[in-house]
């Protein structure tokens, strides 16, 4: 009895579309290691706050008190939905790490580089302290790392499963 309501309630659940999935990882990827972040912040691994994103668009001193910060790191989140997206359009079937790796070097180098002019918070890079680099550099492979293969291994799972399918009908 209990194998049967198993399997019942199995056929019951549909799965997470692949697009939700993305959001959803974007998402937890944005909220996590914009918080990994701030921690660095707080142990002076890095000089960069999450409230940098903020800068551009909200005036007054609230963006650097608490609720800035909780804002902030909701705001990297909603972006972070952004980035995933563009993965999962353009890199979603190259399940290798290194592509994942590549897409955190370029999303630093978009920020740091092609972004720095709006972000008055973060310094240009020659006047970064190293820890601050490295400590940028590793939490954005990091991030590149988790959106990247999380993409890359639902899309490898996906044809996987096409392809069973498609081999039992035959």
């Amino acid at each position: 009895m209990s194998e049967e309501k198993h399997k019942d309630q199995q056929q019951d659940e549909k799965p997470m579309s692949f697009v939700s999935m993305v959001i959803v990882t974007g998402l937890i990827g944005g909220l996590f290691w914009s918080l990994l972040g701030y921690l660095a912040h707080l142990i002076n691994l890095t000089e960069i706050h999450p409230n940098v994103i903020l800068e551009p668009w909200a005036a007054g001193n609230w963006k650097n008190s608490g609720p800035g910060t909780f804002i902030a790191i909701l705001l990297i989140g909603a972006v972070s939905i952004v980035v995933a997206l563009i993965y999962y359009a353009l890199l979603r079937r190259f399940p290798s790490i290194w592509v994942g790796i590549l897409y955190g070097i370029g999303l630093f180098c978009i920020v740091f580089f092609v972004l720095n002019p709006i972000f008055p918070g973060i310094s240009p890079i020659k006047e970064l302290s190293r820890d601050t680099l490295i400590t940028s550099i590793c939490l954005y492979v990091l991030y590149g790392v988790f959106v990247g293969y999380s993409i890359s291994y639902e899309e490898g799972e996906i044809q996987y499963r096409e392809k069973r399918a498609n081999d039992a009908k035959s």
